[in-house]
C-alpha cells in the first residue's frame, strides 16, 4: 500500500506585506499623484524620462533627488493618504494576488499588512480578500515600517526566521532587517530589480507566482 505523499511544513508562518507597489497595482496613479504633490509641497517635479532612472534608486536617495526635507514627509504623506483613499474604488491588485492570499489562507499562514497607507483605504481595494489579512498595521511613517514591524512580531509571537516580510523599494526591505525579519522583495513594483538586489534582500521574486511556490505543495 502506498503511503500518502505529506507535503512540507511551508518555511514561515506570517507574511507581512507592503501595500502600494507589492500588493496593489498603483505605480501610474501614483505617478499622477508625485506630480501634484510636487507643485504643492515644492519639490523637484518628475519628468518621464527620469521615472526608470529614479527606480533604480533608494528611498533616501530619491528624496534627495527630489529636494524633499524630511520635516516635509508627514504633509506629503497626509496627502497622498487622502487622494489614495479617494481612488481606492479605481486601483487593482496585481494580477495573482488574491490566489496567492488564498493560497496562504488556506495553508493556514498567517497574512498581515504594514503600509504607510491608510486602513480603509487598503481594504478598499483588497476587496473580498480583506478578511484573510489577520493583522493590519497601518499609516506608518515614511521610516517608520520597523516599530510596526517590531510590534507585529510581538503580537504573533514568532521567531524573525518565521516571519517573511515582502516589499517593493529598499525602504522595505531596511525595515525588516532592523528588527530582524526575514526581507522579502518583489520586483513588480517600484522599485527595479538591480537597486533591490543590491540591498540583499534574503529573496527576491520575480513574479507572484514565485511567492506562491514557496507553500504550495508538491
Amino acid at each position: 500500500m502506498t503511503e500518502p505523499q505529506i507535503s512540507p511544513s511551508p518555511p514561515y508562518r506570517l507574511v507581512v506585506f507592503d501595500f502600494d507597489g507589492t500588493l496593489a497595482d498603483s505605480a501610474l496613479w501614483m505617478r499622477g499623484v508625485i506630480d501634484q504633490m510636487a507643485i504643492k509641497h515644492r519639490f523637484k517635479r518628475v519628468h518621464d524620462d527620469e521615472i526608470e532612472m529614479l527606480r533604480g534608486r533608494g528611498t533616501r536617495e530619491i528624496l534627495a533627488y527630489l529636494g524633499i526635507e524630511a520635516w516635509r514627509l508627514p504633509f506629503i504623506a497626509r496627502d497622498v493618504r487622502r487622494l489614495s483613499a479617494a481612488a481606492a474604488p479605481s486601483l487593482s491588485l496585481f494580477e495573482g494576488v488574491p490566489a496567492l492570499l488564498q493560497l496562504l489562507h488556506a495553508r493556514g499562514i498567517g497574512i498581515a499588512v504594514v503600509t504607510s497607507n491608510a486602513e480603509e483605504t487598503v481594504r478598499t481595494v483588497l476587496g473580498p480578500c480583506a478578511s484573510l489579512v489577520g493583522h493590519y498595521a497601518c499609516g506608518a511613517s515614511l521610516f517608520g515600517k520597523d516599530r510596526k514591524l517590531a510590534a507585529l512580531a510581538r503580537t504573533v509571537q514568532l521567531r524573525g526566521s518565521e516571519i517573511l516580510c515582502l516589499g517593493d523599494e529598499t525602504r522595505d526591505l531596511e525595515a525588516a532587517r532592523a528588527v530582524g525579519l526575514t526581507a522579502g522583495a518583489v520586483t513588480w513594483g517600484y522599485a527595479n530589480e538591480t537597486v533591490l538586489r543590491a540591498a540583499a534582500p534574503d529573496h527576491v521574486f520575480e513574479r507572484v507566482a514565485e511567492v506562491a511556490a514557496l507553500f504550495r505543495g508538491p
